[in-house]
Order: structure tokens, then sequence, then C-alpha cells
């Protein structure tokens, strides 16, 4: 079931949906930070180690 589906949201629905996405984005802006910085070493030439 996805949690907007869910008809009554009650205190512990919140919070465990509030930890779980910004767990989520987290992990999310984690990659993304990883994944440009290597970009950016990969056009800066990134030959040393």
């Amino acid at each position: 079931m996805l949690p907007w589906l869910i008809l009554n949201w009650d205190t512990g629905h919140i919070i465990f949906m509030g930890v779980f996405y910004s767990a989520i984005s987290a992990v999310g802006l984690g990659v993304t930070f990883v994944f440009l910085k290597s970009i950016f070493d990969y056009m800066k030439g990134g030959e040393h180690h």
C-alpha cells in the first residue's frame, strides 16, 4: 500500500514516514554529492591519488 493512500494518519505513521523520507533524502543527497564531485574531479584532470 502506498503511503498517501492511508486514510487514517496517526502519530506513528507520521513519525515513521518522516524518518523514512529523511533517511532516503540523506542517502540521495550523499549519492548526488559524490556523483557531482567525481564528475568535477574527472573534468579537472584527477591525476592525483
